[in-house]
C-alpha cells in the first residue's frame, strides 16, 4: 500500500495547515462569540480569504470552484481542517453540507444542481439531511423508517417526524428520506424539500450536551402533507437506502479525518504543557504514567490514520461495498480515540484541564456525539464481527 500523497497534494496540505494554524485558530473564540449572536462577520471574512487562496470547497469539481479531490485527497486536507472545530465551515467542507453536495452532484438533476448545488457550493445557502426519527422511527436501524411519501399524480405527499437534522432551522433545503413502499431494500426514496415549503414545521432546536455552534444545531421537524414534484427526487424512486449507504461510508471517513486532526492538536497541546509543568520534582513527561498516556494516544491516532487511509484507498479503487466494514472499523476506533485523547488531555492538565481556560471540556462535549453519530459503536461492532465471520473482511491486507 502506498499512502503517499505526491508533491502537489503534500504542498496543498501544507497550505491548509498553515491557513488553519495562522488564520483560523487565532480567531476561533471570536467566531464562537459572533455565532452566539447569530453573526458571521469573521467567518465570512475567512471564507473570502480561503476562496482567494484556492482552498474553498476543494472536494468539488473545478466547475464548482473546487480541486476535484478524490477521497485520499480529502483525507490529506480534512485532517488539517479538523484541527479547529470551525475550520471546515471556513472552507465550506462542513457536515452536513459536504455530504449533501456529493449527493446532489452524483444523483441530482441538472435543475436541482442549478437551484441548490451551485449556491450551496458558493456558501450562499446551507442544507440539512433528514433521515433520523424519534423512536419508534429510524435511528441506527434505517428499516424502522416511518416518514411516508405517497404518490399523488405528478407529486408526492410527505408526512412524518424527523430529528437530529443538523443545521435544519437555517437550511435553505432539506434532503428528506421517506418510505415509498414496504420493500426492505427499495422501499425508501430521497426528496429535496424546500425549507419554506408549506407543511414543513420546525418543532425546536434539540438541546444537547454540547453548545450549538455554526451549523451544528440539531433540528426537529414535522412534515404535514408536504407536496413535492417528481423532479425533486434524488436518483430514482426506491433508491433511498442505496443512496444513504453510498453517502454514509465516505461521510464516516470525512468525520474520521476531522476527528484525527482535532486529536492530533489536543495531543500537541498536552506535549507543550507536560514538557513545561513541574510536579513532584520533575516535569510531567518524566513521570512514567504520563508517558504511558502519550504512548497510547499517539498509537491510537496513528492506527486511526492508517484505518482511514486504507478505507479511503478502497473507495478510490471503486470498492465501495468491500469498504463498508473497514469504514465501520475506522469510525469506531477514531471516535473512541478522540474521546480518550480529550479525556487524557483533561487529566494531564489537572485543574486547568477541567476549566474553560483550555478548550478540552468544550471539545469533549461535542466529541462525545462521535460514538453515536453515523451509527453507534455497537452497530459498527456488529458489522465488523459479522463480516469477519463471513469471511468478507480480511484483517491482514
Amino acid at each position: 500500500m502506498d499512502f503517499g500523497f505526491g508533491p502537489e497534494l503534500t504542498a496543498l496540505r501544507g497550505e491548509v495547515r498553515r491557513f488553519v494554524d495562522e488564520r483560523i485558530v487565532p480567531l476561533e473564540a471570536q467566531i464562537v462569540r459572533e455565532d452566539r449572536e447569530r453573526r458571521r462577520v469573521t467567518l465570512e471574512g475567512l471564507r473570502r480569504e480561503a476562496r482567494a487562496a484556492g482552498l474553498y470547497v476543494p472536494h468539488l469539481p473545478e466547475s464548482y470552484g473546487g480541486r476535484n479531490l478524490g477521497v485520499l485527497g480529502m483525507c490529506a486536507l480534512f485532517r488539517e481542517m479538523g484541527r479547529s472545530f470551525v475550520a471546515a465551515a471556513v472552507f465550506n467542507c462542513d457536515a452536513p453540507d459536504q455530504g449533501n453536495m456529493d449527493l446532489l452532484l452524483r444523483h441530482g438533476s441538472e435543475a436541482l444542481k442549478a437551484q441548490y448545488l451551485a449556491p450551496l457550493a458558493e456558501g450562499d445557502i446551507t442544507s440539512a439531511f433528514c433521515m433520523t426519527e424519534p423512536a419508534p422511527g429510524a435511528g441506527a436501524d434505517p428499516s424502522n423508517l416511518r416518514t411516508r411519501a405517497e404518490e399523488a399524480g405528478d407529486e408526492f405527499v410527505i408526512n412524518g417526524h424527523k430529528w437530529y437534522s443538523t443545521g435544519g432551522d437555517a437550511a435553505r433545503f432539506l434532503i428528506v428520506m421517506a418510505r415509498t413502499s414496504p420493500d426492505p431494500r427499495t422501499g425508501a426514496t430521497m426528496f429535496v424539500v424546500d425549507r419554506e415549503a408549506k407543511g414543513v414545521e420546525h418543532v425546536r432546536e434539540i438541546p444537547t450536551m454540547s453548545e450549538p455552534l455554526l451549523a451544528h444545531r440539531e433540528a426537529e421537524f414535522r412534515f404535514h402533507d408536504v407536496r413535492v414534484k417528481r423532479d425533486a427526487i434524488l436518483g430514482q424512486v426506491g433508491d433511498g437506502f442505496r443512496l444513504a449507504q453510498a453517502r454514509l461510508v465516505p461521510a464516516r471517513l470525512t468525520h474520521c479525518m476531522r476527528w484525527l486532526g482535532l486529536a492530533d492538536r489536543a495531543l500537541e497541546m498536552c506535549k507543550e504543557y507536560a514538557t513545561t509543568r513541574h510536579s513532584f520534582g520533575k516535569t510531567l513527561v518524566h513521570h512514567q504514567l504520563i508517558l504511558k498516556k502519550f504512548a497510547d494516544n499517539a498509537a491510537a491516532i496513528h492506527i486511526g490514520n492508517l484505518l482511514t487511509l486504507h478505507c479511503a484507498s478502497m473507495l478510490e479503487a471503486g470498492q465501495e461495498r468491500e469498504a463498508r466494514p473497514y469504514s465501520s472499523m475506522a469510525k469506531n476506533h477514531v471516535a473512541k480515540a478522540l474521546c480518550q485523547v480529550l479525556d487524557d488531555a483533561i487529566q494531564i492538565h489537572g485543574g486547568l484541564g477541567f476549566s474553560d481556560d483550555v478548550p478540552f471540556g468544550t471539545w469533549y462535549r461535542a466529541a462525545r456525539a462521535a460514538r453515536i453519530a453515523d451509527g453507534p459503536d455497537e452497530v459498527h461492532d456488529v458489522v465488523v464481527g459479522r463480516d469477519y465471520l463471513r469471511g468478507t473482511l480480511r484483517v491482514l491486507v
